[in-house]
């Protein structure tokens, strides 16, 4: 229950808050009038005894989520990606939140196995190592398969996790409620929608089988990308509490010297990542949203190897088409095409001025491409990019901030090995080949053939729908509705002539 019983609880994440020096760091963020800020000091000065203390070489922000536990590191997590909330000075901070937890024993992650599996950890496993990796929600362990000797990662659920997390979440939506009663202004940042969109999140998390779901779908969209694998999902060794998959072996990307030592090319590598990003969410739309070091490595034959699909990032097709003509605009430095493109996909209102939206898309992009190509960033270009249509009146569309976001992490892990690319030349070839694919003659037929697939659907109806239009026609003006038949049947027609040249351009392609 989301109540007043959450208090206890509540007081204690204040202390811990008021403790760490996070308290002001969070208030300045949300930009809480006084009378808040007065409150919350007020109850919880009083209190700091009961707070964590934390790790003193943290952050404010990093150091007191890191104290509280899981879910408030999740949490930290999620904002991290949501700068139009948090303010980008807290979204940083929460951005290296270090995911990193003491580990539970290999007693209760066999058990844990055991119990989600239905069969002996003995009977599926030659081995099983103790925690090679300890997050807020999940562990992995190394092992190895019995009768076949092949080497996998097993990801287990912490006990216990789920309930854990639902306790405070419940205390997420009574501060939600809390702050929206005593700050009407804060109801802009929406608190509610924000506790609910981390309840999401988290609950997907929290059934592996979503993430092995997610695992395989991206396998199969990157299938022949080269340069590119992924390790392999073990369906009958997973389920919703664990997950086991093929090990994935190499250097870790945030090992430079590792990298140079194993004879690979850093600046190849740097360029690599980033294109396949950007296909990735070009091509696909679908892209890994936590794309950081941590969660890449380099295999023996120069291999990018990705894994941990907790966090994934979906584009809808026509979002894709927009946000690609958008960069494309900037590549050219076509300022006037980017502002249509923003008009166009009704992200501005149509009564804000064209031109002048144009000239504020020049003061952004004119400056970035006078940099030195060290710091040219496509991350960047989109955080600005943000906050100029914010102005114009365009409404935050999430999974744009979560590309943005993953950009900026992609851009840093590229260039920690080439310090000096160029975003733009690397990324123009990707972003010029899916404007040919998505925008040009062939991408039109394909839609043609799209559309006229749905209206085969309707297909069998037509015949039916024109009898009943001629019969209330020929019902005479008493009894059939005002109006003519002919609209109707040139519609018809239009219809079984679009018909048919979809047949057509099916057997075509």
């Amino acid at each position: 229950m989301r109540g007043p019983h959450n208090i206890l609880r509540l007081i204690r994440t204040g202390a811990t808050l008021e403790r760490t020096g996070a308290m002001r760091v969070v208030l300045d963020a949300f930009d809480a009038p006084p009378q808040v800020r007065i409150v919350l000091r007020v109850l919880t000065w009083p209190f700091q005894w009961l707070g964590y203390k934390g790790d003193l070489k943290m952050p404010p922000a990093t150091r007191a989520l890191t104290a509280l536990g899981p879910a408030y590191i999740k949490f930290g997590q999620v904002l991290s990606t949501r700068p139009d909330v948090v303010g980008d000075e807290l979204a940083l901070q929460l951005r290296v939140l270090q995911d990193k937890l003491p580990p539970f024993s290999i007693g209760e992650a066999r058990a844990e196995i055991e119990r989600e599996l239905e069969i002996r950890a003995d009977d599926a496993f030659e081995w099983i190592s103790e925690p090679v990796a300890a997050a807020s929600i999940a562990q992995v362990h190394k092992g190895i398969l019995r009768g076949t000797g092949e080497e996998v990662a097993i990801k287990v659920l912490r006990p216990g996790i789920e309930r854990a997390f639902q306790r405070d979440i419940d205390a997420f939506y009574f501060v939600a409620r809390v702050i929206e009663l005593l700050s009407p202004s804060s109801r802009r940042l929406r608190p509610m929608e924000v506790i609910t969109h981390f309840e999401g999140t988290v609950v997907g998390e929290l059934d592996l089988r979503l993430e092995s779901s997610a695992a395989s779908e991206f396998a199969s969209n990157t299938a022949r990308d080269a340069g590119f694998r992924l390790p392999q999902i073990r369906w009958h060794l997973s389920g919703r509490r664990v997950m086991t998959q093929t090990w994935a072996e190499g250097v870790g990307f945030g090992d430079v010297e590792g990298i140079e030592a194993a004879g690979h090319d850093r600046r190849e590598l740097a360029a690599r990542v980033l294109q396949l990003f950007l296909n990735h969410a070009l091509r696909d739309g679908m892209f890994h949203a936590d794309m950081h070091q941590g969660n890449l490595k380099v295999g023996t034959n120069g291999d990018i190897i990705a894994y941990d699909f907790g966090i994934m990032g979906h584009i809808d097709e026509y979002t894709r088409r927009v946000y690609a003509q958008i960069l494309f605009g900037f590549i050219r430095r076509d300022y006037k095409r980017v502002a249509e493109v923003h008009f166009e996909a009704g992200y501005v209102p149509a009564d804000r001025d064209l031109d002048e939206f144009a000239r504020a898309l020049r003061a952004i992009g004119e400056p970035i491409f006078g940099m030195d190509a060290s710091r040219i960033s496509m991350g960047r270009l989109l955080s600005y990019l943000f906050e100029v249509t914010e102005r114009f009146g365009m409404e935050t569309r999430t999974e744009l901030i979560l590309l943005q976001r993953t950009m900026v992490v992609v851009e840093g892990v590229a260039r920690t090995l080439d310090p000096r690319m160029n975003i733009w030349e690397v990324a123009q070839p990707i972003v010029e080949d899916y404007i040919k694919k998505s925008l040009g003659p062939a991408a039109f037929a394909k839609d043609l053939g799209r559309t006229v697939q749905v209206l085969t659907r309707f297909g069998p109806k037509l015949p039916a729908l024109a009898e009943r239009v001629l019969i209330q026609q020929s019902a005479g003006p008493e009894r059939a509705p005002q109006r003519s038949v002919w609209p109707v049947l040139q519609g018809m027609v239009l219809g079984a002539a679009l018909l048919g040249l979809g047949l057509w351009i099916g057997q075509a392609l």
